[in-house]
Order: structure tokens, then sequence, then C-alpha cells
């Protein structure tokens, strides 16, 4: 980079932290542990620059990219994160503002991708995306893999335990409405092409269950996501009355 930015850096971890700041000297850097503190500070500016982790205490990387992006749609953010989640990837995809230059760069690369990826945002005004990621994004996009919202929140219910009877409830679905919501994810996640007898596989395979394994191993859920998710069921379940 020539010019120099006023950088405000997200990240709890203090390893990362420092490596950041060191590839970035020649910058002006607010240092903040999590997304409230990058958030407050960043509203200070009308177009700010972020480099925000994803997993942080408190606000993650995901809840400030909404909330700043609600009121600064020209902010630029770098997504630099260990974790490439289906589920960080999806939530993004229906926030990002119309024109709105981000990027998103995995930790594991080299010193000189970060920095590239970094300068493209930043100095370039362009989109820069890890080719990893723009996998998950294809996958994404696609009709017969990618999941509509209400397959998704069947895809949570099921993975906290919930019967059809709750997730009809919960959602102001009939029995046949969830049955049917369940049956299309299925499809989606290739749940059912374990066995080549469907009586086989009705005796050894529970969907439900399998269904999750495929979504935890798809990184369509993941332990912060679940644990955000719980406490919504924990407040619906003080409220509903069957």
């Amino acid at each position: 980079m020539t010019n120099t930015l006023s950088i405000i850096v997200a990240e709890d971890n203090p390893r990362d932290m420092d490596y950041l700041c060191q590839q970035l000297d020649s910058h002006k850097l607010i240092r903040t542990v999590n997304g409230q503190e990058a958030l407050d500070s960043a509203l200070g500016f009308d177009e700010p620059n972020v480099i925000s982790d994803i997993q942080m205490p408190g606000m993650n990387g995901i809840d400030l990219a909404h909330d700043l992006w609600q009121q600064r749609p020209m902010a630029k953010i770098v997504f630099w994160s260990q974790y490439r989640d289906e589920s960080y990837v999806r939530s993004l995809s229906r926030m990002i503002p119309p024109d709105t230059v981000y990027g998103f760069v995995l930790k594991d690369n080299p010193t000189d991708t970060v920095t590239r990826a970094i300068d493209a945002v930043f100095v370039d005004n362009q989109c820069w995306i890890d080719p990893r990621i723009r996998r998950v994004q294809a996958r994404l996009q696609r009709p017969d893999s990618s999941l509509s919202d209400g397959e998704y929140e069947v895809l949570i219910d099921i993975a906290l335990g919930l019967t059809d009877n709750a997730i009809a409830r919960r959602h102001y679905l009939s029995r046949r409405g969830v049955q049917n919501r369940l049956r299309s994810l299925y499809d989606k996640l290739d749940a059912d092409h374990i066995t080549p007898s469907a009586q086989q596989q009705s005796e050894t395979v529970n969907m439900r269950n399998r269904a999750v394994s495929i979504a935890l191993r798809r990184g369509l859920l993941n332990k912060p996501e679940l644990e955000k998710e719980e406490q919504l069921l924990q407040q619906w379940l003080s409220e509903d009355r069957p």
C-alpha cells in the first residue's frame, strides 16, 4: 500500500493481532478485541476500513458486519478468519449491501496473499474472496444444494432436538408443512443416498441425525451458532403454550 489508511482491526487473539499489525505497520491501526468495540470505532468514520475476525467473544464478526453495514453501507470489511463454514458465508450473502466492497481471506494463507487481499479491498476498491470461500458460495447458488430459509430453520430445530409438533408450533406450520420441509432438506443434503434399499435405509438410518451429521461436516452448523440458537430456543420454550 502507498497511502496511509486508518484501519480498524477486530481480533481477540493477541498473536493474530500482532501479526496483522506487523504487516500493516505503515498505517494507522485501531485495535479492538470484539465486534462491539470495532463497531463503536467504525461509526466515527463515514467510510470505515475494517479487518475483522469472525468468531470473537460478545459481538462476532458477522453481527459486526450486519450492524455496521446498516449504518455505514459503504464500509469496507475484510473478514480474516480460520473458518470457512457455510453458515457464515450464508449469513454474509444475505446482508452485503449493493455495490459494497469486501473481502474474505483465510488465516492459513501466506503473508503475501493476506496483504494482497487487504490491498485489493482498501486500495483498489475490489472484492477479494478466497478461492475456497468461492467454492462455498457456488454451492449456495445451486438450487439443488442451497437451503431455503424454511429448510434451514428446520435443520436448526432438529439439531436442537425438537419434534415435528414443536417445529410446527414454533414456525406456525402444519405438521405436513414441517414434513415437506424435512423431505426437501434431506434431498438437498443427500441424506437419503446411503443404502440401495429404501427398506434397509429405514431400518438402519435415522434421517434427522444423518442430516445433522452432514450439516456439521458441510459447515452449515457449528458450535457458536448452535449456542446462539439454543438461547433463542430457551426463550421460545419459556413463552410457548402448547
